[in-house]
């Protein structure tokens, strides 16, 4: 590590920028979230610099004095005269500042980092000047992490400490923090219920005790396969699970999301296979999340669609265990995006179906000739095992053999294989490319009058 990382006290404190420009003005976009004095130091400033100086938060300079960088703890340089910038970054450091001339890093005494701000959170991400692109893709990575209210609630913690002192033993107070950010309260909080986890905070406090910890249970989407496509709370449920039961279709790097001491346990089931029957698994989340632990449950696509979510709400409402379920991207959303042909088209398609191909043991099959309205988009789940009988009943039903058949499988995966077919053609080419469950089947039955000719090819 050649740069040593480390927070500076700005309050009261000088930050001298020199340069009017668009330069000028990014740095003093940063320096604005501080309580530094800005002083800006240029002979014409862009109107957004113009605009710090009118309101008061900024004072101007037309060139620098000997007394421009008194106090300054800090100095940005951007005139884009490097000749000049050298004169001022020998003045400012004459007076003690730490100086940083921008895009200059061999010039500089310290590089300005990717900042997330959750004040007064903040997480302050460098590459000692060597990627700045890489520090932004990682500041976005944890700005997904963190949520947008945790500031506030630590600012809230932050007023309640010397409460918290007073109030429980050294060994307790560890304790309560724990249960202040990672239970009820705090959910409270990221639900916009900040009166509520306030109140909260104060009984415990008052009580002298938090109170015991209350398991819950979380249905977590997992999306259809690529980790980025998880949306932000399921990856919140991830870094805040105690134990996961994860499906087989759950890609491992979603799994890497989770916080490092979670319990993971595998509950996938094959087609046909009874290794963790519905029951057992219903009965495991309940059982774990009656021990006071944070459960998630996670599934590939969406919980709501095809993933057998009724039978584990039921199981955790029987039970009192609070249940949430956060929704996932379905395979069906991720296969018309690996295509670039939307769900649905202004006078092709008004109507998008999803229906599944594999029904349980003793189910009735669904009736195809209902879903088979000309201006629908049929999206079939695991229905590659049955292709023969579901082209078969379609094409009794009315629609068109030469009609568009879309199959992805694995959509969103590095394993992903797509083909493109007809009806009548779907299930000798399923069998020709070797093309396997998961897989979606997107039947589009245009309307008569808007039908296009399907150009059938196969894409490995």
């Amino acid at each position: 590590m050649k740069n040593f990382p480390m927070f500076l006290k700005m309050a009261g404190r000088r930050v001298v920028i020199c340069g009017g420009g668009a330069e000028a003005a990014r740095k003093a976009r940063l320096v604005l979230k501080t309580e530094a004095e800005i002083l800006l130091v240029a002979p014409e400033l862009d109107p957004e610099l113009e605009g710090l100086v009118a309101s008061g938060r900024a004072a101007h300079q037309l060139e620098a004095t000997p007394e421009t960088f008194r106090n300054c703890i800090l100095t940005f340089i951007a005139t884009g005269d490097e000749a000049e910038e050298e004169v001022l970054a020998a003045q400012a450091r004459a007076a003690g500042a730490v100086v940083n001339i921008v895009d200059r890093p061999e010039k500089c005494d310290a590089f300005t980092p990717s900042i997330v701000d959750r004040d007064p959170v903040v997480v302050a991400i460098g590459t000692e000047g060597a990627a700045p692109v890489l520090g932004r893709a990682i500041k976005t990575e944890v700005e997904t992490m963190l949520d947008p209210r945790l500031g506030a609630f630590a600012a809230l913690a932050g007023r309640l400490r010397g409460a918290v002192a007073e109030a429980f033993p050294d060994g307790m107070r560890r304790r309560f923090w724990e249960w202040a950010f990672n239970g009820p309260a705090f959910d409270a909080h990221r639900a916009g219920r900040e009166r509520a986890a306030a109140e909260m905070l104060k009984e415990a406090i008052a009580a002298g005790a938090a109170p015991e910890g209350r398991g819950r249970i979380a249905l977590v989407g997992a999306g259809p396969g690529a980790r980025d496509l998880l949306t932000l709370r399921a990856v919140r449920h991830l870094q805040e699970a105690d134990v996961i039961f994860y499906d087989r279709l759950v890609d491992p790097e979603v799994l890497e999301l989770a916080r490092r001491d979670a319990d993971r346990v595998f509950v996938g089931k094959e087609v046909g296979a009874s290794s963790w029957p519905q029951e057992k698994i219903d009965a495991l989340i309940v059982a774990e999340a009656s021990k006071g632990l944070r459960v998630v449950r996670l599934k590939s696509g969406d919980p709501s669609i095809f993933g057998r979510a009724t039978e584990e709400l039921t199981a955790a409402r029987a039970a009192g265990v609070p249940v949430e379920i956060v929704p996932g991207i379905t395979a069906a959303s991720a296969a018309a995006a690996s295509l670039g042909h939307p769900l649905t088209e202004r006078g092709q398609s008004d109507a998008c179906v999803l229906v599944t191909g594999t029904c349980r043991p003793g189910d009735p099959v669904p009736d195809w000739a209902p879903l088979a309205r000309a201006g629908t988009t049929l999206c079939i789940y695991m229905g590659v095992a049955r292709a023969p009988v579901i082209a078969a009943e379609l094409m009794a039903a009315g629609v068109p053999e030469d009609t568009c058949v879309e199959v992805v499988a694995e959509a969103s995966s590095t394993a992903e294989r797509r083909l493109v077919t007809s009806l009548k053609e779907l299930p000798e080419a399923l069998e020709r490319e070797g093309i396997g469950n998961p897989a979606v089947l997107l039947v589009r039955h245009g309307k008569p009058e808007a039908a296009r000719a399907a150009t059938l090819t196969t894409v490995a």
